[in-house]
């Protein structure tokens, strides 16, 4: 196996930087030529750090690795540059640009004048300078500035290394709080997980204690609080139980409960996280959600209390010249659902796939279009926003997009001070939609707006915190159309049958010898056997049988991350046989995965910058071991990722049916096991078959299979958007 850098044991070198070929001031990403005593040709080195120019000492600890096409080279894990002490090194140094007011033809004259002592002369007698023909005070001041600068930086450099900081870590922590970085990690090392992407509790903490902050500090209580609410909220949770909260904490930090309540006693105060009575519980929330939820109860029972703002319609005219310029025959519950839509501010249609969704947007759209009534289109997804676009005619952008997401803070460009333009919003897969982005939908839905809700109820809630649309449906306040009649086209489909049989708590029609079926059940009781079939499936006999691509044609979706059938384990499995590596291929590593060239990857978090977000699967079309980069196609354009951004993706053979939410893929293959019986819920299968658009494929046993039809319980979530709605109505 050829990798750009195999595993070596630590070393640690050394020497004179010549020149620097490479520096990314973003993510602090270096190439060097170092000049290293004993070796007669110069040494490249690589890894991350602050600053580092020609003339610096240089001290790294790393391993050696020989790249394929540059040689050997040292891979730095951690990079330490020092002014030089030799006259050599000096005139580089100053003549490196790095001292602002200083090139070539000044540095050899200050060296000429003042020898090793230059730096002693700029650090406490810089007056001197303007002795040197050609410097003035204006230049002798731009001189001591940005030495003191340098200073500044190697400071911050050596205490966050001294207290256990990776040195990529370090370059972002310096970008974030500029010179008052030692002050601010010293009063409070937590801020760091709230403010450093990729800096956690636990590393927060790790670095606390190298500092010295007790266990039983506030600041330790508090940001362990945060960090259960912030925890809770990727679990779906907008609030906990105060109990439950402390509980938890108390746990994450191994102390008494009383050090956790005495720091909700502090964070309560200040402000940080905010009490408050719904139904039969009392939450803690993080401030944001709880106002994000009285945000959107106040708005929606608002426009929910007022009359459509569109023109005159004449709905009997328009449903008939609908039908007879679109040659269709619309049934009683899609022309209801369309009253509905055009005579209220806020509706909300639902309903399985093949129940005529997708129709009533378009009758709704040419009613509208027609009266020149403005609309825009919107799905949570980058694939789910593409797919209404080519059902409908019309463009559909993802929410992010539609309300122009700033890339540098990730606030949005429209809201209540700057409202979209459009009179009608329509948002599909809404049950993906979750509390703190449908507060902002909200915020930038103009006065006069109407808002029209598609989405299938009985799937998987959003990702994150909430159940909008449950909770929307179950208020009572709103419009619901509910559809539940499969129409005759869609009828002729085994997905979309087994769908709703699933949907109903019937077990799927699943004969293995059904000729030409796009629905196929394979029986493997053992779960070695379930992975085997897995991989020939996905390998040979489906791309063979129906001229499909294994990787970007099929999907595999699994209930859970852990476990033989588990999406780690697939991943590996499926990487290995799908994409082997190659005779001179490079790879690159971060926390336990290889990524190669040809691998499907997803995004992990939400990149404004990029313009990519949670959910988005691409392929990795190159990976560059020189400029450390990895580019990955998603659908037309092109990403760029340092190595040290690998963090934000995965491998993407095999994802969790939640991932898979918002997305269709032509043939979806899901194993199931009584393994992962904590996960085996009705709606979890049945959002897993309805992401297959030509074939579904479900390997294992029945007896798992009949578990998760069975099993309607849905895991509850704290919120109280609907106590909200409730109350208000």
């Amino acid at each position: 196996m050829n990798q750009a850098y195999p595993a070596r044991n630590k070393e640690s070198i050394s020497g004179l930087i010549e020149r620097v070929t490479y520096f990314n001031e973003e993510s602090g990403f270096v190439v060097l030529r170092v000049k290293i005593k004993g070796r007669r040709d110069l040494l490249t080195v690589v890894g991350q750090s602050i600053s580092a120019n020609a003339g610096e000492w240089v001290k790294a600890e790393g391993v050696w690795a020989r790249d394929r096409e540059h040689g050997l080279q040292f891979k730095a894990e951690r990079l330490v540059c020092t002014p030089p002490t030799n006259i050599e090194g000096i005139e580089k140094y100053l003549a490196s640009g790095m001292i602002k007011g200083i090139g070539p033809v000044y540095a050899k004259k200050m060296v000429a004048r003042y020898g090793e002592k230059i730096f002693d002369i700029i650090e406490t007698a810089s007056a001197k300078l303007e002795s040197i023909d050609g410097i003035g005070p204006g230049r002798r001041r731009k001189i001591k500035d940005a030495w003191q600068e340098q200073k500044v930086v190697r400071k911050i450099m050596v205490f966050l290394h001294s207290n256990g900081v990776s040195t990529s870590r370090a370059v972002r922590i310096y970008k974030t709080y500029g010179e008052e970085a030692i002050e601010k990690v010293q009063n409070n090392p937590y801020i760091l997980a709230r403010d450093i992407r990729g800096i956690g509790f636990m590393s927060a903490d790790h670095i606390a204690q190298k500092l010295g902050i007790p266990e039983d500090s506030l600041h330790r209580a508090q940001a362990g609080l945060n960090h259960m609410l912030t925890e809770a909220s990727g679990n779906g949770h907008c609030g906990l139980p105060e109990d439950l909260l402390i509980r938890q904490t108390a746990e994450l930090l191994t102390v008494d409960e009383s050090i956790p309540r005495n720091g909700l006693a502090q964070a309560l105060h200040a402000g940080d996280v905010v009490r408050d009575a719904v139904g039969e519980h009392e939450l803690i929330f993080l401030p944001a959600l709880k106002k994000a939820e009285e945000y959107i109860a106040r708005r929606i029972l608002d426009l929910s209390g007022q009359p459509s703002s569109y023109p005159d319609i004449d709905f009997n005219k328009a449903i008939h010249w609908v039908q007879e310029s679109n040659k269709l025959q619309l049934a009683a519950s899609q022309t209801e659902a369309i009253r509905c839509a055009l005579e209220n501010r806020v509706v909300i249609i639902t309903g399985g796939p093949g129940v005529g969704k997708t129709t009533i947007i378009q009758s709704i759209l040419k009613v509208l279009h027609a009266k020149r009534v403005t609309f825009a289109l919107c799905a949570p997804t980058g694939r789910a926003a593409k797919r209404l676009s080519e059902s409908t005619g019309h463009e559909a952008r993802t929410i992010h997009r539609l309300l122009e997401v700033n890339p540098r803070n990730g606030q949005f460009k429209h809201d209540e001070e700057s409202p979209l333009e459009e009179k009608l919003l329509v948002v599909d897969e809404c049950s993906m939609v979750d509390i703190p982005l449908m507060h902002h939908l909200l915020k930038a839905l103009p006065e006069d707006g109407h808002l029209l809700l598609v989405g299938d109820v009985d799937q998987l809630p959003s990702v994150g915190p909430g159940s909008v649309l449950k909770d929307f449906i179950q208020s009572g306040c709103l419009s619901v159309v509910r559809l539940q009649e499969i129409f005759r086209q869609a009828a002729g489909s085994r997905i979309i049958t087994n769908a709703h049989r699933i949907n109903q708590g019937q077990m799927p029609m699943m004969e293995e010898d059904a000729p030409l079926s796009d629905f196929y059940f394979i029986d493997r009781e053992e779960p070695e056997r379930t992975a085997a079939t897995l991989l020939q499936m996905v390998r040979d006999r489906i791309p063979s049988k129906f001229q499909v691509h294994p990787i970007l044609d099929i999907q595999v979706l699994c209930p859970m991350n852990r476990g033989s059938l588990g999406v780690r384990e697939m991943n590996l499995t499926l990487q290995n046989a799908l994409n082997p590596v190659r005779h001179g291929d490079v790879v690159a590593e971060k926390f336990g995965w290889q990524f190669r060239a040809r691998d499907k990857v997803i995004q992990t978090e939400n990149n404004y910058d990029k313009e990519v977000f949670n959910g988005d699967i691409g392929q990795i079309s190159s990976i560059d071991p020189i400029e450390k980069e990895i580019k990955v196609q998603f659908e037309q354009r092109k990403v760029i990722y340092d190595f040290g951004e690998l963090d934000e993706l995965s491998l993407a053979y095999a994802i969790t049916i939640h991932k898979s939410q918002g997305s269709e893929f032509p043939v979806v293959v899901m194993p199931v096991a009584t393994q992962q019986y904590m996960l085996l819920q009705r709606n979890l299968v049945y959002t897993g078959v309805t992401r297959g658009r030509k074939l579904v494929v479900i390997i294992g046993q029945k007896k798992a299979l009949g578990m998760a039809v069975n099993n309607s319980k849905n895991a509850s979530r704290y919120s109280g958007l609907l106590h909200r709605l409730r109350a208000g109505s």
